[in-house]
């Protein structure tokens, strides 16, 4: 784990490296002070000399405000690499999650993924913090405390020949029960926070659907299955701390009684044998806190395999295949799209490639650029998937996509994406102004330019009445705009884009159909080089199209345009007409 995540760590390295002599530095001299301490009894004190007394006070003075300045050194570093390395922990993490494809982020869930860069970062950065003071502190103290008792007394050291050893099992004993139960916690965090996300993002279907009392039980479930799962991990971990102590106390005791049997004899000074009790705290108390970091460092470990599985997972689709092209100078570029068309040949594909059920069977189509193709189809019908192959969402498990000519692999996907622009199912925008939301699909967008795209998505509608305009704040997801706003909206962006290939996929389902014409008519107009792909329920919607594709069962059973699929198409046909009576009956 070290290994795999120290480069988020090395920048910090000389702020580790100084917070590590700075503790060193700190516990040596907090040992050195018992010595001074020792003198003043056996010396100053047993000869009354009343100037070694206030010499060697002024050097335990002028000791422990140097340990003190130590001290806070040690901290403020450690604070500055532990946090640093969160920083740097969360965004790699984070950049990572931005190369994944969905199939990637449906391994994780997206809840897992939110606890991973939060809870478990978190840990990670404290345990650098704790580790660079405790880690360092605890052995020195520990080793040089151990050399000064014996100096003091090899006789009287026998009593660690016990209480060592016993620590030892009692730590590997708990180490090993507790490992476990620290990577359930982190599953558990991981459900609790599956059960906030779905409830807040929605919490509009939970209202109205009256379901407020089921989501407080779901949640009750799996808060107190957190609960369960911390308390036998900590209640574990708790029980290092009395059976310390008690081996700390018993050492102590035993201490005393050997001890004051040679003061008695005379072989042991009474200075001596109270440095030694200060030692002997120290190596104690040096122990417990190495235990207590093994305790925070077997979490640490499960937090990091987590964060670990994050940054080492491959992304299911990536840039390996991509080719290049000639510049007029002759420099390498990314290969370029050049126009719209788009050809399925032959394709297959399925989510899982372990599943016996293809989504898509035999896709073999060829539209020229520049088309407008409407899709139809039934729920589960591919309709969906077979869109999501062309901006390489998703790879095709057998045949070729193909986008200008090139199959989609031959493309970087950022510059794939550039020209193909998404209206997905549900519509998403984000926290920020309207403005805002639009300029994704162009930043360098003009206001002449932000507003001709509102016209033709019919989005001016509802803005001109807006007091702000496009300034709107539209708040989180766009809460405060009605649903065929906010598809309006997806459109406009789209349209600013100025794609060589757009996909509306029911991105019209919200508007009545006299916007929806409205919205066609202007791909007409704005887009006319824009190949143009609609899956849509109503036939309204696309029948006007040049191309119109029926799927059933992940296959294409019919194609052409709406005269030609009216004569050839049974499905087509029977939805035309229900649709036509359910109009006839509404007028």
């Amino acid at each position: 784990m070290i290994r795999k995540l120290w480069p988020h760590a090395r920048k910090y390295s000389p702020y580790i490296l100084m917070g590590v002599l700075c503790s060193a530095a700190e516990a040596v001299f907090e040992l050195l002070i018992p010595l001074v301490m020792s003198d003043i009894v056996d010396i100053g004190i047993a000869n009354g000399d009343l100037n070694f007394i206030l010499k060697k006070g002024l050097l335990m003075v002028v000791m422990a405000m140097v340990s003190l300045c130590f001290g806070v050194g040690a901290a403020a570093l450690s604070s500055i690499a532990g946090q640093g390395f969160g920083a740097n922990l969360r965004q790699a993490e984070y950049a990572r999650i931005q190369t994944f494809a969905f199939s990637n982020i449906e391994k994780f869930s997206t809840a897992s993924l939110v606890t991973r860069l939060t809870s478990d970062v978190n840990t990670m950065q404290l345990t650098l913090m704790m580790g660079m003071r405790l880690l360092v502190r605890a052995p020195v103290m520990l080793v040089s405390a151990l050399i000064l008792s014996v100096r003091i007394s090899l006789q009287l050291s026998n009593v660690f020949l016990v209480a060592l050893p016993l620590l030892l099992v009692m730590v590997v004993a708990i180490l090993t029960r507790v490992g476990p139960m620290f990577r359930s916690l982190q599953e558990k965090t991981d459900a609790l926070n599956l059960v906030v996300q779905e409830n807040l993002t929605g919490i509009r279907v939970v209202k109205s659907f009256v379901r407020e009392e089921h989501e407080e039980q779901k949640f009750s479930r799996r808060n107190l299955d957190l609960k369960t799962t911390s308390e036998k991990a900590f209640g574990t971990v708790v029980i290092n701390m009395p059976i310390m102590m008690l081996i700390i106390y018993g050492t102590m005791i035993a201490v005393m009684w050997f001890g004051g049997k040679m003061v008695f004899a005379g072989t042991l000074e009474t200075g001596k044998l109270m440095t030694y009790f200060t030692y002997i705290t120290q190596i104690m108390m040096s122990l417990m806190m190495v235990s207590m970091m093994f305790m925070m460092m077997t979490r640490s470990v499960a937090c990091a395999r987590r964060i670990v599985e994050v940054l080492e997972e491959r992304p299911a689709i990536n840039n390996a295949q991509a080719k290049t092209d000639r510049d007029q100078k002759g420099n390498a570029v990314p290969a370029a799209v050049k126009d719209g068309s788009v050809d399925f040949d032959h394709v297959f594909f399925k989510y899982d490639k372990e599943s016996p059920e293809w989504i898509l069977r035999d896709i073999d189509i060829h539209i020229p650029s520049g088309a407008t193709v409407g899709i139809l189809g039934g729920t589960g019908s591919g309709k969906t998937s077979l869109v999501s192959l062309i901006p390489r969402l998703y790879e095709a498990t057998e045949g070729t996509v193909r986008v200008g000519g090139r199959p989609v692999s031959d493309y970087t996907m950022e510059h794939l994406r550039e020209e193909v622009s998404v209206v997905l199912q549900k519509n998403t925008l984000f926290s920020g102004t309207i403005r805002e939301n639009l300029l994704w699909g162009n930043p360098n967008a003009t206001e002449e330019q932000l507003w001709d795209a509102c016209r033709a998505a019919c989005a001016d509608e509802f803005l001109e009445r807006m007091p702000d305009g496009l300034d709107t704040d539209l708040g989180q997801g766009g809460v405060n705009v009605s649903g065929g706003q906010k598809q309006r909206l997806c459109i406009a962006r789209a349209i600013l884009k100025q794609p060589k290939v757009l996909i509306l996929d029911d991105s019209t389902s919200a508007v009545d159909t006299a916007t929806d014409a409205k919205i066609r008519s202007a791909f007409s107009n704005e887009l006319k080089h824009t190949t143009k792909f609609i899956i849509a329920q109503r036939v309204t919607s696309i029948q006007e199209a040049d191309l119109i594709l029926v799927m059933d069962g992940g296959a294409v059973v019919a194609q052409g345009n709406h005269a030609q699929l009216m004569e050839t198409s049974d499905i087509y046909r029977e939805v035309y007409e229900s649709q036509q009576k359910g109009v006839s009956i509404g007028g």
